[in-house]
This record gives C-alpha cells, sequence and structure tokens, in this order.
C-alpha cells in the first residue's frame, strides 16, 4: 500500500489508488493556479488604474498611454467608469500640450488635436453612460460636470477634424471618409446624447442638422449604409440639405434591400420636399415598373386632401394620369396646378407633352391617303394638338430660360409640324449647338 510494485525502464509505477490520488490532486492545483492566476492580473490592471488615475496631472504623457492602452481593453476594468475617464483625461493632456505649444508659437501637432479631442469625446461619453448604470433615479454622475465642461470647450475640433479627413479624401477613400464620418457623428453624438439631455444644445446648435448631414455623406460614400439610417434623420428636415439626407436614407434602404421603407422614403420625401424631383421620379418609376398607379394615385389623393390647393400635389395626379393614359383628366390636372400657382413652368411644359403625345395618337389613325375626303378634316384635327400644344410650351421657356428641358424639344416638334420656319431653325440651331 503506497510502496512501489515494479519498475519499468527504471520509472516507478504507483498503485492505482495512489495514482488515482495523484490524478485528483494534479487537477485541484491546476485548479487553484487558475483560480489565482485571473486575481493576480486583475489586482494587476486594477493597479495600474490607480497608478494612471495618480499620476494623470504629471505623469509622463506615453507612459500614461501605455497604461491607458492596457485598462480600455482589459474584462477587470474596461467596464469601469473610472477607467474612460482616465482614458479621456488623458486624451484631453495630449491635446492640451498641442495647444500649448501653439500658443507658444513651438511646433505642434493639429492632428494630435483632432484625434486626442475625438477620442475625449468618446472616452467620457462612455464614462458617462457607465457611471449612470449605478446612479439612482433622477441622480447624476460624479465625473458629468467636468466631463460635459472639457467636451464643450473642445468639441469645435470635431467639426475641424472631420472637414480635414473629408477634403483629403478622393473617390473610394474609404480611410479618410470613415475618419470624416467618426468626427462628424461624435459631434452629432454628443448634443443627442443622455449626458446633455438637460444642457438642450439642440436648439442653441444652428449647424447640428448641417453635421448630421455630413455625417451621412461620409457614410454614403462608402456605403456604411447602417450610418446613413442613424444620423441622416436628424438633417431631414433642414431647410437647405433636407431633401439630401432624405434622399441618402431613401438610397441607403434601397441598397439594404427594404423595398417598404424604401417606399415610405420616397413617400415622406414627397410631402416634405416637394422641390426635389429624386423622391417623386423615384417612386413613378416604381409604380411605374410594377403597373400599380392606382396605389399611386391614392397617394396623391391622401396628400390632396391634406392639402386641396397643393400645386405640385395637383401636378402629382395629373402627371399619373398622364402615365396611365388618361389625357384629359391629365390636363384637367395640370391646368389646376396652374391656377394654383402661375409661375409653374412644368405643368405648362406638360400640358404641352400632353397635347403632342395625343397628336402621336392621332396620327396613327388619321387618314393618309390626300385623295380622301377626310384627308384635309384629319389634318385640321391633327394640327389643332400642335396648337394648343404651341403656347404652353412657350409659357414654360418664358418661365424657366434656363431650363430647355422644358421646352426645346416640344418647341422643336411644334415649330417643325405647323411649319414656322424661322422659329424652328433658331430651335434646331439650339439643338445642333449651332
Amino acid at each position: 500500500m503506497g510502496t512501489l510494485e515494479a519498475h519499468t525502464f527504471g520509472v516507478p509505477i504507483l498503485r492505482k489508488r495512489n495514482y488515482t490520488l495523484f490524478i485528483i490532486m494534479r487537477k485541484f492545483l491546476a485548479f487553484i493556479l487558475l483560480s489565482i492566476l485571473p486575481f493576480s492580473f486583475t489586482f494587476a490592471q486594477t493597479d495600474v488604474l490607480k497608478q494612471a488615475k495618480a499620476t494623470l496631472k504629471n505623469g509622463d504623457i506615453k507612459e500614461l498611454q501605455k497604461m491607458v492602452d492596457k485598462i480600455i481593453v482589459d474584462p477587470s476594468t474596461k467596464d469601469k467608469a473610472e477607467t474612460w475617464f482616465v482614458a479621456g483625461r488623458v486624451q484631453q493632456r495630449k491635446s492640451l500640450e498641442q495647444i500649448e505649444k501653439a500658443y507658444l508659437r513651438k511646433p505642434y501637432d493639429t492632428l494630435t488635436i483632432y484625434n486626442s479631442v475625438l477620442n475625449m469625446c468618446q472616452y467620457f461619453l462612455r464614462c458617462d453612460s457607465l457611471a449612470q448604470l449605478e446612479m439612482k433615479p433622477g441622480k447624476i454622475n460624479k465625473y458629468r460636470k467636468d466631463n460635459q465642461r472639457a467636451i464643450l470647450t473642445d468639441r469645435s475640433n470635431l467639426l475641424n477634424g472631420g472637414i480635414y479627413y473629408y477634403n483629403r479624401a478622393t473617390e473610394g477613400d474609404t480611410i479618410n471618409l470613415s475618419l470624416a464620418r467618426n468626427f462628424f457623428s461624435t459631434y452629432v453624438d454628443i448634443v443627442v446624447s443622455d449626458m446633455f439631455a438637460k444642457e438642450e444644445l439642440i436648439p442653441q446648435d444652428s449647424i447640428f442638422s448641417q453635421v448630421a448631414y455630413y455625417t451621412s455623406l461620409a457614410a454614403m460614400r462608402i456605403g456604411d449604409y447602417a450610418s446613413v439610417l442613424k444620423y441622416a434623420p436628424y438633417a431631414e428636415d433642414d431647410a437647405t440639405v433636407g431633401q439630401y439626407a432624405m434622399e441618402f436614407m431613401a438610397q441607403a434602404h434601397k441598397q439594404r434591400g427594404d423595398t417598404t421603407s424604401w417606399i415610405e422614403t420616397l413617400k415622406r420625401g414627397v410631402e416634405k420636399h416637394p422641390q426635389d424631383d429624386y423622391f417623386f421620379a423615384n417612386l413613378i418609376d416604381y409604380y411605374g415598373s410594377h403597373n400599380n398607379y392606382e396605389e399611386a394615385l391614392e397617394f396623391a389623393n391622401g396628400m390632396l386632401a391634406k392639402s386641396p390647393g397643393n400645386y405640385y400635389y395637383l401636378f402629382i395626379k395629373g402627371f399619373l394620369y398622364q402615365r396611365m393614359d388618361r389625357y384629359n383628366d391629365a390636363l384637367a390636372y395640370y391646368r389646376r396646378s396652374i391656377q394654383a400657382n402661375p409661375d409653374y413652368a412644368e405643368a405648362y411644359s406638360n400640358i404641352g407633352l400632353v397635347y403632342c403625345l395625343q397628336a402621336q395618337e392621332f396620327s396613327q389613325e388619321a387618314v393618309t391617303d390626300i385623295k380622301d375626303p377626310r384627308y384635309p378634316v384629319d389634318q385640321a384635327h391633327l394640327k389643332s394638338f400642335y396648337e394648343k400644344a404651341l403656347p404652353n410650351y412657350e409659357k414654360a421657356r418664358e418661365l424657366r430660360p434656363n431650363n430647355p428641358t422644358l421646352w426645346l424639344n416640344g418647341l422643336h416638334r411644334v415649330y417643325y409640324n405647323l411649319n414656322m420656319g424661322e422659329q424652328f431653325n433658331e430651335i434646331d440651331a439650339m439643338i445642333n449647338g449651332k
């Protein structure tokens, strides 16, 4: 019992029960070692966090950064608010060092300022969200006030950094565009964060919606459709860039294969930005490709129910009737559109187009034999369509002389069919670039 039983190649063989005990003890020791090591490592990283915090003001910035690089990824410290507070303060120091050099007219690194401010803002947002998890409802964590002050002081450099990297980007340059997106998106994240909810930054921030637009623009250029859909909505009501932000949203939904959201965005775009043809054209193309004009008419009727005298909604309904070859209904709504807005050149142009389409259809049925007694009657009727189209195309030209797509080809066709040689030659020269 416990003695050596035999030797094999000089190696003693334990009795079976002693060997079993040996295995058990080995597993136990391994368990103890595995249990001790993480705690030792945990204590080590906690000590690093304490050391970094203690030396924030006067410690060597490079050594501090090494400490931060450890504690923000280690499982024992990465979910502590204090970790991100320290990390943010280190970034703040790096930025301030460069600003101080600039003040003293010494060489300084602008990109270090930009990137340090970006990291600082992101770290303080993370710090705040973690710290608030431990607070009772209505209570504010101890880090917030100082961190808010630091962010509000330096956040303009988020714009400077975003502009810098965006302007550096060439077509297909995902690196600089991604960096630009990060700067712009962090600016937006600050404004809408819980950390600044009581500061009411949006009413005070006149450029917020445009920064959101540039975030979505940079994201769109690199195919980051998730970011487009996250940030573009903040810009959709902007008077300057709102329609473009909504275009990005529509495109992002389409690229992601979400047809329902794509159509809903196009409809909202027509309502909110009627001056932008993108939404209307894509919506009509969709309904046309699916031969679903009845649903399109329901949409138009819904818009008119909300705003019966809206010239653009009247125009839309007229255009739908035109695509359905219901020409008389189309003409009626185009005329109503002009009554609501006498300077709406697009409606005049489309009236001219409808008359030309009617002329084209009638010409396929008209008598072509000049000996047939019906020939002069049919020719007179055919001519009447062009005569009706003429003043409408000319009115479109008068209203929008710099937009020849509304009248150039139409007048060319009308002048030709009405034998208006002098006018035809002028338009023909324009078309041929003479």
